[in-house]
């Protein structure tokens, strides 16, 4: 990476599995990091713990523990810390939780993005880059996922908040000229990565002897990511602050940008991979088989994605190319020495 000015960074989700190996890579490169998260339960707090204490005692990295969605914290935050990039990655994570706990995205995804906006507007913030999702591709199913097609078909709760937090970024970048990157996440995954992902599920049941579930009956494909591809993207995003668009024509309007200073890319593989194949490569680094619960798809799933990366190999010149191999390996090694197993 290239170096750079010691710049202020907000990161929010600091003790999330992004928000951590993003806070890491900032801080080796010299920036000073202000790392917020509020520990909440959804998955175990031991986990963030842990990452949160690999980060505490470091140089430049200061904790704060609040809740985005508590508005007057916020705002003393933004009123007494300067920040030059904020990165927003804390949000309420997972399609399925969405059907069953559907006022926690509200609470985290929207009025929580509403108090990162409004704090990136009055302190007069460089670049907000905030995380957005493949999930918002919902019903489309015109492959690779490209940042100009139309997104208006969201199948979860979750995928809706991610799309919402786009249209409340380009509100403000069009009113008060903030520049604004959203970043679509293809299916993150590695070392330190979080519990409920089927990566981590799965690796759990295989050791325990516990069978898997697998859904779609494993004719779900996605774009597996490893975390250091995300975090590189992530970074090299953030130095390009976002611009207008001069081609940007609302008599055809290109959802991927505008004519204010506001962009949209995808961080994703470019790689499909069907789940079957991920199980296997899981064995194989594992040294045992999985026992199979073949189910049919979940509400609020989608079957496959798959994402273009033009946009971001143009743009900043990069493109995700960790193999999955490679990354399951990866994680296998973390987990074990981790779980002690």
């Amino acid at each position: 990476m290239t170096q750079h000015s010691p710049k202020r960074i907000l990161v929010t989700g600091a003790a999330g599995f992004i928000g951590f190996h993003l806070s890491q890579a900032l801080l080796a490169r010299g920036n000073t990091v202000i790392g917020l998260d509020n520990l909440n339960d959804y998955y175990d707090v031991s986990l963030k713990e842990a990452r949160l204490n690999q980060l505490i005692n470091k140089p430049y990295f200061e904790f704060v523990k609040i809740n985005l969605a508590d508005r007057s914290a916020m705002e003393g935050l933004f009123a007494e810390k300067e920040f030059d990039v904020v990165i927003n990655l804390a949000a309420q994570a997972g399609v399925r939780y969405s059907l069953t706990n559907p006022h926690a995205y509200v609470d985290a995804n929207l009025v929580g993005f509403m108090n990162i906006l409004e704090g990136c507007r009055h302190q007069k913030v460089k670049h907000l880059v905030y995380a957005s999702s493949s999930s918002v591709y919902g019903a489309n199913t015109s492959m690779p996922f490209s940042v100009h097609d139309n997104i208006d078909h969201p199948v979860s709760l979750y995928a809706a908040s991610k799309k919402a937090n786009e249209l409340m970024a380009h509100t403000y970048s069009h009113l008060y000229g903030l520049p604004t990157t959203g970043l679509r996440f293809f299916t993150v995954y590695g070392p330190w990565g979080r519990p409920d992902m089927a990566l981590f599920l799965f690796t759990r049941a295989i050791l325990a002897g516990e069978p898997i579930d697998v859904f779609n009956h494993g004719r779900m494909r996605r774009d597996f990511t490893y975390i250091d591809d995300i975090v590189e993207g992530v970074i090299r995003t953030a130095d390009h602050t976002a611009t207008s668009d001069p081609n940007w024509s609302g008599d055809h309007p290109d959802p991927g940008s505008s004519a204010a200073p506001y962009r949209i890319y995808n961080i994703g593989n470019n790689t499909p991979v069907e789940l079957m194949s991920l199980i296997a490569t899981l064995e194989n680094a594992l040294g045992k088989k999985a026992k199979k619960n073949m189910l049919p798809i979940q509400p609020g799933d989608v079957p496959a994605t798959w994402a273009n990366v033009d946009a971001l190999i143009q743009d900043v010149g990069f493109k995700p190319e960790t193999p999955i191999e490679v990354g399951v390996q990866r994680f296998v090694d973390w987990y074990r020495n981790y779980y002690r197993c």
